[in-house]
């Protein structure tokens, strides 16, 4: 192998020159030397002498008893030996990349997900994969989605379906929505409910960019309603829950909030729809070409399993 140096060329030394040098600089005599690296003893004599051609300098002082380091060969040894440490941890680091579930994993997760499945993904990572360095963004879908195209992320956890060219979805589950309402609201605890009671309640919304607030809006579009129930707006889902305890009108819920969003509040009633009741998918995405992908459909399955103790249809893993 040959390298420029201010426009001539120069050839590199090899690591098999490297590694029968600093053997000799290390035991001082070719015979232990290359007993130490399972090389003829020639053959290592050949390799120093082909790294002082290259090189150009006298590494090794030869007598007919012994041998000496030159003052080049002091000062190269420590190099060399420094050369060959980083390469071993190359090919360790490389080890561990081939390794499963080891290293960084980017995770990306949308707000209305993140609080509620997050202690189960966090869990299982935990549990399962503790060589994993997993690294949690939550952002909303678009930025998600940007992340993912350029390389930021690795791996999303979000609301589908996407429809981006590129990305492969790996499906999770399907959850219900519920309706939320004030204590003495006349829909609060009935099961039951038509998609049609969508179009005369106050239904309050969370800020543009959310997903589930789109969700939401298509859920009223097919209920057949025509204007954007929007009067009041909130940034999260905790926020969102505060307002209707407050009388300010009623939210959408997925079933994963339920528990952790209504249980803050002695003022809140659940309603559930009758079936089909309105629902969203959560799935893992990733790259198309993802180089771990055997390893994401993987997570993917085991994900699955415990997650099943939620209030969730989890579904076959099946990439889409």
């Amino acid at each position: 192998m040959t390298v420029s140096n201010g426009g001539a060329k120069r050839r590199l030394p090899s690591l098999a020159q490297l590694r029968a040098f600093a053997a000799v600089a290390e035991h001082l005599h070719f015979r232990d030397a290359a007993a130490a690296i399972g090389m003829s003893q020639p053959a290592l004599s050949g390799a120093v002498a082909a790294l002082e051609e290259t090189l150009g300098v006298t590494l090794l002082e030869r007598t007919t008893r012994k041998v000496l380091l030159s003052p080049a060969g002091e000062r190269l040894a420590v190099r060399t030996k420094a050369v060959l440490a980083e390469m071993g941890a190359l090919l360790a680091e490389a080890d561990a990349v081939r390794a499963p579930f080891t290293g960084v994993l980017r995770l990306g997760v949308i707000p209305t997900v993140a609080p509620y499945l997050l202690p189960t993904v966090l869990r299982l990572v935990h549990d399962r994969y503790p060589d994993l360095d997993l690294q949690v963004h939550e952002e909303q879908t678009a930025s998600l989605v940007d992340g993912l195209n350029t390389g930021r992320l690795d791996l999303l956890l979000l609301a589908v379906p996407l429809g981006v060219p590129g990305v492969v979805e790996l499906p999770l589950f399907d959850e219900d929505f519920v309706l939320v309402t004030p204590l003495d609201h006349h829909l609060g605890g009935r099961t039951g409910i038509g998609r049609e009671a969508l179009k005369e309640l106050n239904l309050l919304l969370l800020d543009e960019g959310h997903c589930l607030r789109d969700q939401a809006l298509d859920i009223c579009r097919e209920a057949g309603r025509e204007d954007a129930p929007v009067t009041t707006t909130a940034a999260g889902l905790s926020t969102l829950v505060q307002l209707v305890a407050g009388g300010l009108g009623v939210t959408l819920l997925p079933r994963t909030a339920v528990k952790v969003e209504t249980t803050r509040s002695n003022q809140l009633m659940t309603g559930y729809f009758s079936d089909p009741a309105p629902t969203r998918r959560i799935a893992l995405a990733m790259r198309t070409n993802a180089a771990r992908s055997a390893e994401y459909q993987e997570l993917a399955t085991s994900l699955r399993e415990a997650l099943r103790p939620l209030p969730v249809r989890v579904l076959e893993g099946e990439a889409g």
